[in-house]
């Protein structure tokens, strides 16, 4: 099967540009026990997938083969495994699997399990023709989904979705979002479907990711070193850097959430030179909450409330030889309107 692989992780960009994944034939996995085979349709971008390319996440074995935002059919059910037929659209998200018994796990929080593993850099991801995983671990994708609008839902919309609720944020409140990429189009989505009378604040580094926020109903966009017209309940931090979390800490009101959205957090040397100050920063009881993966219940929350509010992504396509360019995006200064989605199957094939 075609498939992109990552062989080692690669921070340096070279003669071709920023290429970190090679396109490879490898062979298609067979289902295991408890796991189905699926036939991928397409796969997003996100992030996080950078981490794994650069090595700010760090694979246990390479190469891997990245990608946690799949969308197609199952191909083929592994002994076992009752719950899913051959032809069903699945999706598959970041979390690969849990061990289900841990404290953890059994109160809901198998995000925070210690033998917690990922799709895409723990176990083979999407960026190829074919992928496994547990049957338990994969989701049914709503009718009102396309295989393209989904795949960016099964993250940055589960991991907003979290993040969204993470803030407690009451209807009414004004909510903040740094950063407006992929998961941010969809937070300030969900949150107009959610809190209709809570207007919503966007800091952006570009004036196209602004122009965006605005044109999605924000009631405000500016750089993240402006000040927003009022003080903020909540704020959702999803940038790559640190500076914006220390700028967001400050526009919060007394009791204020910010809520960090980020796996790992890149650091410069000018941002050595940022400081905490207890008073300006903290003082009246402000709360910085992180957000670590997530669960499969709000993987199925997510689907289900995108399809209730008829939640549509904008999404970019590229088929997925040109996975390098994505990650590059992400890597650069170009402006990403929303996700970006590789196209998996072949020149011809149906990709809904």
């Amino acid at each position: 099967m075609r498939a992109m692989l990552l062989r080692q992780p690669r921070t340096a960009a070279g003669p071709g540009g920023f290429t970190p994944l090679e396109p490879a034939d490898v062979p298609t996995p067979d289902p295991a026990e408890h796991e189905v085979l699926v036939r991928v349709s397409v796969c997003g971008v996100c992030r996080t997938d950078l981490d794994v390319a650069e090595g700010r996440v760090a694979a246990p074995r390479y190469p891997v083969i990245p990608g946690h935002q799949v969308v197609g059919q199952v191909a083929a059910v592994g002994r076992g495994v009752t719950t899913r037929r051959e032809g069903d659209r699945v999706g598959i998200a970041w979390i690969h699997s849990a061990c289900g018994v841990c404290a953890w796990c059994k109160r809901g929080e198998e995000n925070l399990c210690p033998y917690f593993e990922s799709t895409g850099c723990d176990a083979n991801g999407g960026y190829a023709e074919y992928a496994t995983a547990r049957a338990d671990f994969t989701y049914p994708i709503p009718q009102a989904s396309s295989d393209v609008e989904a795949a960016p839902l099964l993250c940055a919309g589960a991991v907003g979705w979290r993040a969204l609720r993470l803030t407690g944020l009451q209807d009414g409140e004004p909510l903040g979002l740094t950063g407006f990429g992929a998961s941010g189009h969809l937070v300030l989505q969900l949150a107009r479907h959610r809190f209709p009378r809570s207007s919503i604040y966007v800091f952006a580094r570009s004036t196209g990711e602004r122009a965006f926020a605005r044109d999605l109903g924000a009631a405000w966009a500016g750089d993240t070193a402006e000040a927003p017209p009022e003080r903020l309940a909540a704020i959702i931090d999803t940038t790559p850097a640190w500076k914006p979390v220390v700028e967001a800490l400050a526009h919060l009101l007394p009791g204020g959430r910010l809520v960090v959205n980020a796996i790992r957090k890149t650091r410069t040397d000018q941002d050595e030179l940022l400081r905490i100050d207890y008073a300006t920063h903290l003082w009246m009881e402000r709360q910085i909450r992180s957000v670590a993966n997530v669960t499969r219940a709000d993987v199925r929350e997510l689907l289900s409330i995108a399809a209730d509010a008829g939640l549509h992504p904008t999404v970019e396509t590229l088929p997925l030889e040109r996975a390098n360019e994505g990650l590059a995006a992400l890597r650069g200064a170009t402006a990403i309107r929303g996700a970006t989605v590789l196209r998996v199957r072949s020149a011809g094939e149906p990709v809904s």
